[in-house]
C-alpha cells in the first residue's frame, strides 16, 4: 500500500458484531465482492465510485455508501485524490435488531438506495469510530444505533427475499453449495455443469443470474471470507491460505487485499491486538484518521447546526428523528 494510502479494519470487543475500518485510498481497486454483514461507509473527503446493481454509483464528501449484505459491488477513486472515509460493518442480526425495535419496518430491512447525501450521519459514523479508538463502550454503542437508525428510516425498507423457483435458479444454489463444501478443490465449471445435469454456459447463466457473479468470481469472494474466520480465531496467512484453496500465502494476500483493503497480516494483527493487558487500548500513529471532515462538507442537523461529539452531547443538538437522546 502506497504511503498517501492508509487503512485499519479492527473490532471494538465491547461492540459485538460489528467491524470497523477507517481508510485513505488513492490508487486501491477493490474487485467484485460482497460482505457478509452491511456496509455504512461515510465518506469524509473525496469521491468513491463503486459498481453497485448494474450501475456506477458516486458517492462523495458528506455522502454514504450503503451496501445491503450479500451484494456485489466495487470500489475505486472518483477523483485524483482518491477518498477518505470510515466504515461500520454491522451484521444483519444487529441491524434487525435496531429495526425492531425503532422503525416499522417488517421483513428483512436493508438500504433502498446506495448512495445517501446525510452530513449528519456521516458525522454520526466518525464519531462510532473515535468513541471505539478511546475505548467509549457506551458511546459507541448509542452512536451506532442512533445511525442506524436514522438511516434506516430516511433510506430503509424491506429487502426482496431471492427467487429460487425457477428451475435454473435451484441448480444455481446447488452448485453454491458444492463450491462451498469443495472450496480447496474445486470442480471445473465443465464437471460441476454435468454433475448438475446442466450444461456449462447454462449454469453460467444461472449462477450470474442468483449471485450476480460468474462462479469463479464468487468462489474467490467466499475464500478470502472464509480467511477472515480463520484469521480471527488465530490462524496464521499462510495455515488459513492453504485451507481455504489458494495456492500460497502470497496468492491470499494478493486477494484479501483486492477484497477487504488491507492484507491479511495487518488485519489480523489491527484485530488481535485492541487492547493490551492492562486494558488501553492500543492505537497506531494514524493521526490521519482523526482529521477533521472536509471542511467544505461538515455535517450539520436539518436545521444547519453542526452535530456535537459524543463527549459534549448537546440535546438541542441531536437530530429530531433518533429515538434516544445523548443525555439518556
Amino acid at each position: 500500500m502506497g504511503s498517501s494510502e492508509r487503512a485499519r479494519h479492527w473490532r471494538f470487543t465491547e461492540l459485538p458484531g460489528v467491524d470497523l475500518l477507517r481508510a485513505r485510498y488513492v490508487r486501491k481497486t477493490f474487485v467484485r465482492h460482497t460482505h457478509e454483514n452491511f456496509v455504512i461507509a461515510a465518506i469524509a473527503d473525496g469521491v468513491e465510485v463503486f459498481h453497485h446493481r448494474g450501475a456506477d454509483q458516486y458517492a462523495g464528501a458528506g455522502a454514504l455508501a450503503l451496501v445491503n449484505p450479500d451484494t456485489p459491488h466495487t470500489g475505486r477513486a472518483g477523483v485524483p485524490e482518491g477518498w477518505r472515509y470510515g466504515a461500520v460493518y454491522p451484521s444483519p442480526e444487529v441491524v434487525a435488531g435496531i429495526a425492531a425495535e425503532t422503525t416499522s419496518l417488517r421483513g428483512t430491512p436493508g438500504f433502498v438506495r446506495p448512495v445517501l447525501d446525510d452530513p449528519y450521519a456521516v458525522g454520526l459514523v466518525h464519531e462510532v469510530l473515535r468513541a471505539a479508538e478511546e475505548g467509549n463502550a457506551l458511546a459507541a454503542d448509542t452512536l451506532l444505533r442512533v445511525a442506524v437508525t436514522r438511516l434506516l428510516r430516511l433510506n430503509g425498507g424491506r429487502l426482496p427475499e431471492r427467487d429460487v423457483r425457477s428451475a435454473g435458479a435451484r441448480i444455481a444454489v446447488r452448485a453454491r453449495a458444492v463450491l462451498e463444501e469443495r472450496m480447496a478443490e474445486p470442480p471445473t465449471l465443465e464437471q460441476l455443469a454435468a454433475d448438475l445435469g446442466t450444461g456449462p454456459f447454462a449454469l453460467l447463466r444461472a449462477f450470474r443470474g442468483v449471485y450476480g457473479m460468474p462462479p469463479h468470481t464468487w468462489l474467490t469472494d467466499a475464500r478470502v471470507r472464509r480467511a477472515r474466520r480463520l484469521l480471527d480465531a488465530g490462524a496464521t496467512p499462510a495455515s488459513a491460505a492453504v485451507e481455504v484453496g489458494f495456492t500460497d500465502q502470497p496468492h491470499l494476500n494478493r486477494h484479501f487485499t483486492r477484497i477487504v483493503g488491507v492484507p491479511p497480516g495487518a488485519y489480523q494483527r489491527e484485530r488481535k491486538n485492541v487492547q493490551d493487558p492492562s486494558g488501553r487500548l492500543l492505537l497506531g500513529s494514524w493521526a490521519w484518521q482523526n482529521k477533521p471532515l472536509s471542511q467544505t462538507r461538515t455535517p450539520t442537523t436539518e436545521d444547519g447546526r453542526t452535530p456535537p461529539s459524543y463527549e459534549t452531547p448537546s440535546e438541542s443538538g441531536w437530530p429530531s428523528d433518533c429515538p434516544v437522546s445523548p443525555s439518556g
